[in-house]
């Protein structure tokens, strides 16, 4: 059985509906009437969207849970966005963690994220907790590997926290500590860019650490709209040096008010235009080969408008 077929198909069939407007001049789809299940042969090139309904993580880091519906909310709401230039996607199903089995669930998210870079799609993941990203990594690591491809990953994390925290076993806040560990373990460099972190809601440890690891960060104080040239520009300066991309968007960079659903609402954060601005540049670079978007909790989200901006993001991220 392939890896693929590993997969629980997405949480229903019924979130992929919305209005149709057959009747009116012109192109009038939306995303649901675009999109694909995973039966389907895979394009080079095509979104594929990969579910990673998870809460583990977030109860191991003393957060608040709910994140595991997730990618199940993100599809409602992108179900009913017009299609505009997009041709297509696919949707290739969840990766549920059962109980506290998180380091099972991260291991079958990395073979459905290497399966998918092997048939040459873009997976896109939907969390889920931050944990997600150590899943992610396996999946981009293991296809590279296979491809026998050493070249240089920058990891970019558009995020409030540096999830560099050392602990065992592994949580929310310990993803990219465990993907500097591997690195290190490789003899590779681990290339790291961490931007909207929260001085409020980082340790002194937190920093010494990322200063340790020589990881490149920007505080949120300046993410802001004025920074937006020269946040560019440095970003620019670092995909020329890669490779490969991998983007990771924690939700929680961005303003509580625009992003309720999270663990951790950010008293000031990243403005949405900010994030936006920052993920079209990478989505266009050539180089981005996976990327997810974590933390999205609809239990505390207010009239669906962080399950909305999360939608918005991701259909930046498939194209549109």
């Amino acid at each position: 059985m392939s890896e693929l077929a590993t997969l629980a198909p997405a949480a229903d069939t019924g979130v992929w509906r919305g209005r149709r407007d057959a009747g009116e001049a012109g192109d009038t789809r939306r995303l649901f009437e675009i999109v694909a299940d995973r039966a389907v042969p895979r394009p080079a090139g095509v979104p594929v969207l990969l579910g990673f309904c998870c809460d583990a993580g977030v109860l191991r880091n003393q957060g608040r849970p709910g994140a595991a519906g997730g990618p199940r909310e993100i599809r409602r709401a992108l179900a009913g966005v017009p299609a505009h230039g997009i041709g297509r996607f696919i949707d290739g199903g969840d990766v549920h963690c059962e109980g506290d089995a998180l380091e099972d669930a991260q291991q079958r998210l990395g073979q459905a994220v290497a399966a998918e870079l092997a048939a040459g799609t873009f997976p896109l993941v939907l969390g889920g907790g931050h944990e997600v990203a150590w899943g992610t990594w396996q999946g981009l690591r293991a296809h590279l590997d296979a491809q026998r491809d050493r070249g240089r990953v920058l990891i970019v994390n558009l995020d409030a926290h540096f999830d560099l925290r050392g602990s065992r076993p592994g949580s929310s806040g310990t993803p990219f500590d465990q993907i500097a560990t591997d690195c290190l373990r490789r003899g590779d460099r681990f290339d790291y860019a961490c931007l909207g972190v929260s001085r409020l809601g980082n340790t002194a440890a937190l920093f010494a650490r990322a200063h340790a690891l020589g990881v490149r960060f920007v505080e949120d104080v300046d993410m802001q709209e004025r920074h937006l040239d020269a946040r560019l520009a440095a970003l620019d300066e670092w995909v020329a040096d890669a490779d490969h991309v991998y983007l990771t968007i924690d939700l929680d960079v961005l303003p509580a008010a625009v992003m309720p659903g999270v663990s951790a609402p950010a008293a000031y954060g990243v403005p949405l235009a900010v994030v936006e601005a920052l993920t079209t540049r990478l989505r266009d670079s050539g180089k981005l080969r996976v990327a997810d978007i974590a933390e999205f909790n609809p239990l505390y989200d207010r009239d669906g408008c962080g399950a909305r901006v999360a939608a918005r993001l991701c259909y930046r991220l498939l194209g549109g």
